[in-house]
């Protein structure tokens, strides 16, 4: 059993930006409101506007919760393999894949798309830059731990292009997920097998 260690402030803020990220989901961020977040929330909308101030306040907090919630599950999808590098690189590749094809958000976050929710998207892609960032931190943190003695300069300079290319894939996929996070983890392993080798 876990025991959540966060306020009661916490877990009822987690509470109502968890609604707004499925009322978003559902129907869009242009169509979201208040009213509707509160009630699939479970609280009153006074409530709601008391703890993010306004339509602006809420989206910056589900903006900022998306970020953690794609980079950590980027994370447990590495982790969940071991030592077991090209399984790993697929378990977050097609994560990644799969997750921006279903969800607005993250897709907006990765690709700074442009269309969909013109007020809800400054929030998002002002973000891309950090999570691209973050996520080729992940793989640099995971390759490195299970590629020891890899040239530093070179797994940051392979985590950022594979980082890219999924993001390449999401703006304009071309094959089935399965076959691209394939492909991708192919790659991932020739390029992180590079930056292990010794310079010659």
């Amino acid at each position: 059993m876990v025991i959540s260690t966060a306020s009661p402030r916490q877990r009822l803020r987690d509470t109502i930006v968890n609604a707004a990220r499925a009322r978003t989901i559902a129907v869009g961020w242009d169509a979201v409101r208040m009213g509707g977040v509160a009630t699939t929330a479970g609280v009153s909308r006074q409530t709601v506007y008391n703890e993010f101030g306004s339509k602006a306040g809420l989206a910056e907090a589900l903006a900022r919760a998306e970020v953690d919630r794609f980079v950590g599950d980027v994370r447990d999808a590495l982790l969940a393999h071991g030592s077991d590098v090209r399984a790993g690189a697929y378990a977050a590749i097609a994560h990644t894949l799969a997750t921006a094809a279903e969800n607005p958000l993250v897709k907006a976050i990765l690709t700074s798309a442009r269309g969909g929710s013109d007020e809800l998207l400054p929030y998002l892609t002002t973000r891309a830059e950090v999570v691209l960032a973050e996520a080729s931190g992940a793989l640099i943190d995971w390759a490195g731990d299970h590629l020891p003695g890899a040239d530093q300069g070179a797994l940051a300079f392979a985590a950022d292009s594979v980082v890219r290319l999924v993001v390449s894939h999401i703006v304009l996929p071309r094959e089935p997920i399965e076959q691209t996070a394939t492909a991708l983890a192919d790659l991932a392993v020739h390029l992180f097998s590079a930056a292990a080798r010794p310079a010659r």
